[in-house]
């Protein structure tokens, strides 16, 4: 496994794989890597001939209260677990090789409407953040294929968006939400729970599976769906952002007789912010 740090070597590295006529599949990532991520690089491993990882803790998807400082880099271990994954070339860009003229003065991309709702309206500039670095992170790679999980099931259509309406010919993939045994969405951010709230942590997948089967039975009261979750969530000790029934297509308020649709929470417990989301 190959690790790259500039872009020029990057793009000298990857031309030659592009004149083999290699397929070459991007999984952008801000490291402290774990299952989840490298279900990612397992599915780009199956969709390509070669295998770019990127880690780059991205600034601009934190607020101005939010953890950019503490968030753990474990460049290392990472450096283990993608080798053993057969991940072929990890991409490990500076903070000015990214931004040249500061996060503050990059031109900024912005899907509209997707990135202002739930999550969006709780961090605000977030989607932003997301659409930009993915962008620019497009444009250095020039991958055919790209691997997002489910889990930030609304980050995978902002940039699924992104790269319709900007004609980009990227293969956007998607992998499911993997889960500890007891359900919890893996997160790198569940570091921050303590013994107590890790105990707690499933309540919010065991909401939205309840909430699921409401609306798998027929349930199309969907504010009433909402509110019981939200309770469900409250009830568990944790202070929930939003719980939602949206269309799974557009994250648009549903009809009755919408399908598919999906069940989107985030909740706070302690210092991780939680977020998940199942399909219906």
């Amino acid at each position: 496994m190959e690790t790259v740090a500039d872009p020029a070597g990057l793009n000298g590295t990857l031309a030659k794989r592009r004149s083999a006529g290699e397929r070459i599949v991007l999984v952008p990532t801000m490291g402290n890597l774990h299952k989840g991520h490298l279900s990612l690089v397992r599915r780009a491993r199956e969709s390509g001939n070669y295998v770019v990882a990127t880690i780059f803790v991205n600034p601009f998807q934190f607020g101005e209260h939010e953890d950019f400082g503490s968030y753990p880099r474990t460049l290392d271990p990472d450096l283990r677990q993608l080798e053993a994954f057969n991940c072929d070339l990890v991409f490990i860009p500076k903070m000015k090789q990214i931004y040249p003229r500061g996060p503050e003065q990059v031109t900024r991309v912005e899907v509209p409407e997707l990135s202002s709702i739930l999550c969006g309206q709780q961090r605000p500039g977030f989607f932003r953040g997301v659409a930009t670095v993915v962008n620019i992170l497009f444009n250095l790679v020039r991958p055919h294929a790209a691997v997002f999980g489910e889990k930030d099931y609304q980050q995978l259509l902002v940039i699924r968006r992104m790269v319709e309406d900007l004609r980009m010919g990227i293969e956007i993939l998607s992998v499911q939400t993997v889960r500890e045994p007891d359900g919890l969405a893996m997160s790198s951010r569940n570091n921050y729970l303590t013994p107590a709230e890790r105990a707690q942590a499933p309540k919010l997948y065991q909401a939205l599976e309840k909430a699921r089967d409401q609306l798998r039975g027929g349930d199309r009261d969907f504010n009433s769906v909402e509110m019981r979750g939200n309770e469900a969530l409250r009830a568990a000790g944790l202070k929930p952002d939003y719980f939602a029934v949206r269309r799974a297509l557009d994250l648009g308020a549903p009809r009755p007789d919408d399908d598919p649709l999906r069940v989107l929470a985030a909740a706070w417990l302690g210092k991780a912010r939680l977020i998940d989301n199942v399909a219906v």
